[in-house]
Protein backbone atom coordinates (compact mmCIF):
# COMPACT_ATOMS: atom_id res chain seq x y z
CA UNK A 1 0.00 0.00 0.00
CA UNK A 2 2.33 2.31 -1.25
CA UNK A 3 0.11 5.50 -0.90
CA UNK A 4 -1.80 4.34 2.21
CA UNK A 5 -3.84 7.22 3.66
CA UNK A 6 -2.53 9.89 1.08
CA UNK A 7 -4.80 12.15 -0.41
CA UNK A 8 -4.82 12.83 -4.14
CA UNK A 9 -6.65 14.62 -6.72
CA UNK A 10 -6.00 13.33 -10.64
CA UNK A 11 -7.66 15.52 -13.32
CA UNK A 12 -9.03 14.33 -16.27
CA UNK A 13 -9.85 10.88 -14.57
CA UNK A 14 -12.87 9.82 -16.10
CA UNK A 15 -11.97 7.78 -18.77
CA UNK A 16 -8.36 6.45 -20.13
CA UNK A 17 -5.29 6.95 -18.36
CA UNK A 18 -6.65 9.07 -15.78
CA UNK A 19 -9.58 6.43 -14.54
CA UNK A 20 -6.02 3.96 -14.41
CA UNK A 21 -4.25 6.78 -12.85
CA UNK A 22 -7.66 6.53 -9.99
CA UNK A 23 -7.84 2.88 -10.01
CA UNK A 24 -4.36 2.04 -9.28
CA UNK A 25 -3.95 5.01 -6.77
CA UNK A 26 -6.75 3.40 -5.26
CA UNK A 27 -5.67 0.30 -4.90
CA UNK A 28 -2.52 1.64 -3.15
CA UNK A 29 -4.49 2.59 -0.21
CA UNK A 30 -5.34 6.52 -1.44
CA UNK A 31 -8.24 8.58 -0.66
CA UNK A 32 -9.10 10.36 -4.83
CA UNK A 33 -10.51 12.85 -5.91
CA UNK A 34 -11.70 11.81 -9.33
CA UNK A 35 -11.91 15.08 -11.40
CA UNK A 36 -13.74 15.03 -14.94
CA UNK A 37 -15.76 17.51 -16.93
CA UNK A 38 -17.20 14.71 -19.03
CA UNK A 39 -16.40 15.91 -22.54
CA UNK A 40 -16.26 14.06 -26.32
CA UNK A 41 -12.39 13.96 -27.52
CA UNK A 42 -12.76 17.26 -29.15
CA UNK A 43 -13.86 18.75 -25.60
CA UNK A 44 -17.85 19.37 -26.15
CA UNK A 45 -20.40 18.68 -23.61
CA UNK A 46 -21.59 14.80 -23.81
CA UNK A 47 -23.73 15.19 -20.31
CA UNK A 48 -21.86 11.57 -19.18
CA UNK A 49 -20.92 11.32 -15.93
CA UNK A 50 -17.68 9.62 -16.21
CA UNK A 51 -15.89 10.63 -13.02
CA UNK A 52 -18.89 9.24 -10.97
CA UNK A 53 -18.59 5.74 -12.60
CA UNK A 54 -15.11 5.57 -11.91
CA UNK A 55 -16.36 6.91 -7.87
CA UNK A 56 -18.04 3.81 -8.14
CA UNK A 57 -15.01 1.77 -9.19
CA UNK A 58 -13.26 2.39 -5.85
CA UNK A 59 -16.06 2.02 -4.01
CA UNK A 60 -16.60 -1.07 -5.31
CA UNK A 61 -13.19 -2.40 -4.62
CA UNK A 62 -13.49 -1.09 -1.15
CA UNK A 63 -11.35 2.54 -1.96
CA UNK A 64 -12.26 5.69 -1.10
CA UNK A 65 -13.40 8.90 -3.41
CA UNK A 66 -15.47 11.78 -4.36
CA UNK A 67 -16.27 12.75 -7.81
CA UNK A 68 -15.58 16.34 -8.95
CA UNK A 69 -16.74 17.99 -12.33
CA UNK A 70 -14.94 21.35 -11.69
CA UNK A 71 -13.14 22.62 -15.52
CA UNK A 72 -9.70 22.60 -14.08
CA UNK A 73 -8.67 25.41 -16.29
CA UNK A 74 -11.02 27.62 -14.80
CA UNK A 75 -9.55 29.88 -11.96
CA UNK A 76 -12.48 29.14 -9.84
CA UNK A 77 -13.17 25.77 -10.62
CA UNK A 78 -9.16 24.96 -9.80
CA UNK A 79 -9.44 26.32 -6.49
CA UNK A 80 -12.47 24.74 -6.21
CA UNK A 81 -11.06 20.80 -7.16
CA UNK A 82 -8.41 21.45 -4.83
CA UNK A 83 -11.12 22.91 -2.01
CA UNK A 84 -12.99 19.10 -2.13
CA UNK A 85 -9.71 17.39 -1.61
CA UNK A 86 -9.41 19.06 2.00
CA UNK A 87 -12.68 19.36 2.35
CA UNK A 88 -13.57 16.06 1.92
CA UNK A 89 -10.49 14.26 3.33
CA UNK A 90 -8.53 16.68 5.39
CA UNK A 91 -5.80 17.54 3.40
CA UNK A 92 -3.93 17.09 -0.01
CA UNK A 93 -1.10 14.80 -0.67
CA UNK A 94 -0.55 14.48 -4.67
CA UNK A 95 -2.05 16.63 -7.28
CA UNK A 96 -2.25 14.33 -10.83
CA UNK A 97 -2.44 16.44 -13.76
CA UNK A 98 -4.11 14.70 -16.78
CA UNK A 99 -7.23 16.69 -18.36
CA UNK A 100 -6.98 17.31 -21.93
CA UNK A 101 -8.40 16.94 -25.33
CA UNK A 102 -6.99 16.75 -28.32
CA UNK A 103 -8.04 18.87 -31.84
CA UNK A 104 -5.41 17.63 -34.13
CA UNK A 105 -5.22 20.10 -37.58
CA UNK A 106 -2.18 20.87 -40.08
CA UNK A 107 -0.59 24.04 -38.69
CA UNK A 108 -1.77 25.79 -42.23
CA UNK A 109 -5.37 24.91 -41.45
CA UNK A 110 -5.64 25.42 -37.29
CA UNK A 111 -7.89 27.70 -36.40
CA UNK A 112 -7.41 30.24 -33.57
CA UNK A 113 -10.24 28.60 -31.36
CA UNK A 114 -8.86 25.39 -31.99
CA UNK A 115 -5.19 26.38 -30.87
CA UNK A 116 -6.59 28.43 -27.81
CA UNK A 117 -9.14 25.61 -26.60
CA UNK A 118 -5.98 22.94 -26.77
CA UNK A 119 -3.96 25.31 -24.97
CA UNK A 120 -6.49 26.26 -22.55
CA UNK A 121 -6.95 22.54 -21.41
CA UNK A 122 -3.76 21.30 -21.27
CA UNK A 123 -1.11 24.61 -20.23
CA UNK A 124 -3.65 26.48 -18.32
CA UNK A 125 -5.70 23.95 -16.94
CA UNK A 126 -1.97 22.44 -15.00
CA UNK A 127 -1.05 26.05 -13.85
CA UNK A 128 -4.31 26.84 -12.28
CA UNK A 129 -4.67 23.44 -10.68
CA UNK A 130 -1.01 23.69 -9.32
CA UNK A 131 -1.16 27.44 -8.46
CA UNK A 132 -3.75 26.46 -6.06
CA UNK A 133 -2.34 23.58 -4.92
CA UNK A 134 0.91 25.08 -4.74
CA UNK A 135 -0.86 27.83 -2.38
CA UNK A 136 -2.45 25.15 0.22
CA UNK A 137 1.35 23.51 0.13
CA UNK A 138 3.07 26.74 0.98
CA UNK A 139 0.90 28.03 4.13
CA UNK A 140 1.09 24.31 5.37
CA UNK A 141 4.65 24.75 5.53
CA UNK A 142 5.24 28.10 6.79
CA UNK A 143 2.69 26.95 10.22
CA UNK A 144 5.05 24.36 10.63
CA UNK A 145 3.44 21.60 8.90
CA UNK A 146 5.81 20.43 6.40
CA UNK A 147 3.94 18.60 3.19
CA UNK A 148 5.74 15.45 1.85
CA UNK A 149 3.82 16.53 -1.39
CA UNK A 150 4.21 15.48 -4.82
CA UNK A 151 2.92 16.80 -7.92
CA UNK A 152 2.64 14.58 -11.44
CA UNK A 153 2.13 16.29 -15.09
CA UNK A 154 1.15 15.07 -17.66
CA UNK A 155 3.64 15.83 -20.84
CA UNK A 156 3.64 13.78 -24.03
CA UNK A 157 5.93 12.64 -26.48
CA UNK A 158 4.48 15.28 -28.79
CA UNK A 159 5.61 18.10 -26.74
CA UNK A 160 9.22 16.61 -26.29
CA UNK A 161 9.22 15.87 -30.03
CA UNK A 162 7.05 17.75 -31.99
CA UNK A 163 4.40 15.51 -33.77
CA UNK A 164 3.02 16.29 -37.13
CA UNK A 165 -0.58 17.46 -37.25
CA UNK A 166 -0.60 18.87 -33.28
CA UNK A 167 1.40 22.06 -33.60
CA UNK A 168 -1.39 23.06 -30.74
CA UNK A 169 -0.79 19.99 -28.64
CA UNK A 170 2.95 20.00 -29.26
CA UNK A 171 3.27 23.18 -27.66
CA UNK A 172 0.77 22.92 -24.94
CA UNK A 173 2.88 19.94 -23.77
CA UNK A 174 6.24 21.12 -24.48
CA UNK A 175 5.02 24.38 -22.09
CA UNK A 176 4.02 21.64 -19.54
CA UNK A 177 7.51 20.16 -19.18
CA UNK A 178 9.30 23.96 -18.49
CA UNK A 179 6.10 24.39 -16.50
CA UNK A 180 7.56 21.18 -14.59
CA UNK A 181 11.02 22.07 -14.37
CA UNK A 182 10.03 26.05 -12.66
CA UNK A 183 7.85 24.70 -10.68
CA UNK A 184 10.12 21.80 -8.66
CA UNK A 185 12.33 24.80 -8.28
CA UNK A 186 10.00 27.18 -7.16
CA UNK A 187 8.12 24.77 -4.74
CA UNK A 188 10.92 22.60 -3.39
CA UNK A 189 10.91 24.57 -0.01
CA UNK A 190 7.50 23.75 0.57
CA UNK A 191 8.30 19.87 0.34
CA UNK A 192 6.64 19.46 -3.18
CA UNK A 193 8.49 17.45 -5.83
CA UNK A 194 7.32 18.07 -9.05
CA UNK A 195 7.73 15.75 -12.55
CA UNK A 196 5.83 14.67 -15.48
CA UNK A 197 5.54 11.74 -17.30
CA UNK A 198 4.93 11.54 -21.18
CA UNK A 199 3.07 8.53 -21.50
CA UNK A 200 2.10 6.68 -24.76
CA UNK A 201 -1.06 4.40 -24.26
CA UNK A 202 -4.38 3.41 -26.33
CA UNK A 203 -6.89 6.11 -25.51
CA UNK A 204 -9.28 7.70 -26.73
CA UNK A 205 -6.59 10.27 -27.83
CA UNK A 206 -4.81 7.75 -29.56
CA UNK A 207 -7.01 4.87 -30.36
CA UNK A 208 -6.17 4.76 -33.99
CA UNK A 209 -2.62 4.89 -33.75
CA UNK A 210 -2.13 2.40 -30.90
CA UNK A 211 -4.58 -0.17 -32.22
CA UNK A 212 -5.64 -3.35 -30.27
CA UNK A 213 -3.49 -5.67 -32.51
CA UNK A 214 -0.65 -4.28 -30.83
CA UNK A 215 -0.88 -6.42 -27.78
CA UNK A 216 1.91 -9.31 -27.36
CA UNK A 217 -0.12 -12.56 -27.45
CA UNK A 218 2.25 -15.01 -26.54
CA UNK A 219 2.58 -13.30 -23.49
CA UNK A 220 -0.40 -11.79 -22.84
CA UNK A 221 1.35 -8.40 -22.68
CA UNK A 222 -0.86 -5.25 -23.92
CA UNK A 223 1.75 -3.11 -24.73
CA UNK A 224 -0.76 -0.01 -25.34
CA UNK A 225 -2.85 -0.59 -22.24
CA UNK A 226 -3.25 2.50 -20.12
CA UNK A 227 -2.94 0.83 -17.11
CA UNK A 228 0.93 0.29 -18.12
CA UNK A 229 1.42 4.32 -17.58
CA UNK A 230 -0.11 3.87 -13.77
CA UNK A 231 2.48 2.36 -11.75
CA UNK A 232 5.08 4.72 -12.25
CA UNK A 233 2.51 7.73 -11.17
CA UNK A 234 1.45 6.17 -8.28
CA UNK A 235 5.54 5.64 -7.17
CA UNK A 236 6.15 9.25 -7.74
CA UNK A 237 2.84 10.04 -5.96
CA UNK A 238 4.63 8.38 -2.83
CA UNK A 239 6.38 9.13 -0.37
CA UNK A 240 9.23 7.20 -1.31
CA UNK A 241 9.70 9.34 -4.33
CA UNK A 242 10.88 12.42 -2.29
CA UNK A 243 14.52 12.94 -3.79
CA UNK A 244 13.02 13.11 -7.73
CA UNK A 245 12.12 15.90 -8.92
CA UNK A 246 12.14 18.61 -11.91
CA UNK A 247 12.10 15.31 -14.42
CA UNK A 248 10.09 13.87 -17.30
CA UNK A 249 10.03 10.17 -17.57
CA UNK A 250 8.49 8.83 -21.63
CA UNK A 251 6.68 5.49 -20.20
CA UNK A 252 5.21 3.05 -22.82
CA UNK A 253 4.12 -0.50 -22.23
CA UNK A 254 7.02 -1.65 -19.75
CA UNK A 255 9.42 0.62 -20.69
CA UNK A 256 10.69 3.83 -18.65
CA UNK A 257 13.05 6.31 -19.83
CA UNK A 258 14.16 9.38 -18.38
CA UNK A 259 13.83 12.12 -21.21
CA UNK A 260 17.70 13.85 -21.02
CA UNK A 261 17.28 16.92 -23.04
CA UNK A 262 17.35 21.13 -22.13
CA UNK A 263 21.21 21.13 -21.73
CA UNK A 264 23.58 23.76 -22.80
CA UNK A 265 25.09 21.93 -25.99
CA UNK A 266 28.43 23.06 -28.07
CA UNK A 267 28.93 27.05 -27.77
CA UNK A 268 31.52 29.36 -29.66
CA UNK A 269 32.33 32.45 -27.79
CA UNK A 270 34.18 34.84 -29.78
CA UNK A 271 34.09 37.15 -26.80
CA UNK A 272 32.88 40.14 -29.10
CA UNK A 273 29.80 40.73 -31.36
CA UNK A 274 29.48 38.48 -34.29
CA UNK A 275 29.30 40.10 -37.82
CA UNK A 276 26.17 38.31 -39.56
CA UNK A 277 28.23 37.23 -42.25
CA UNK A 278 30.89 35.51 -40.39
CA UNK A 279 27.85 33.17 -38.58
CA UNK A 280 27.61 30.24 -41.59
CA UNK A 281 30.57 28.13 -40.90
CA UNK A 282 29.83 29.03 -37.29
CA UNK A 283 26.92 27.41 -36.86
CA UNK A 284 27.71 24.69 -39.33
CA UNK A 285 30.49 23.42 -36.80
CA UNK A 286 28.01 23.74 -33.68
CA UNK A 287 25.89 21.95 -35.84
CA UNK A 288 28.23 18.91 -36.67
CA UNK A 289 29.55 18.79 -33.11
CA UNK A 290 25.66 18.46 -31.42
CA UNK A 291 24.12 14.96 -31.77
CA UNK A 292 21.42 14.43 -34.39
CA UNK A 293 17.69 15.18 -32.96
CA UNK A 294 15.35 12.88 -32.62
CA UNK A 295 12.93 12.83 -35.42
CA UNK A 296 9.45 14.80 -35.35
CA UNK A 297 6.53 12.20 -34.67
CA UNK A 298 4.96 11.40 -38.22
CA UNK A 299 7.79 13.96 -40.40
Amino acid sequence: MLCQDRVVVITGAGRGIGRAHALAYADAGAHVVVNDVGVALDGSETGEGPAEQVVSEIEARGGKAVANTDDVADFDGAENLIRTATEHFGRLDVLLNNAGFVRDRMLVNLTEEEWDAVIRVHLKGHFATLKHAGQYWRERSKAGDQPQARVINTSSGAGLLGSIGQANYSAAKAGIAGLTLVSAAELGRYGVTVNAIAPAARTRMTEDVFADDMAAPESGFDAMAPENISPLAVWLGSVESGDVTGRVFEVEGGKITLADAWRHGPSNDKGARWDAAELGPVVADLVRQAPEPEPVYGA
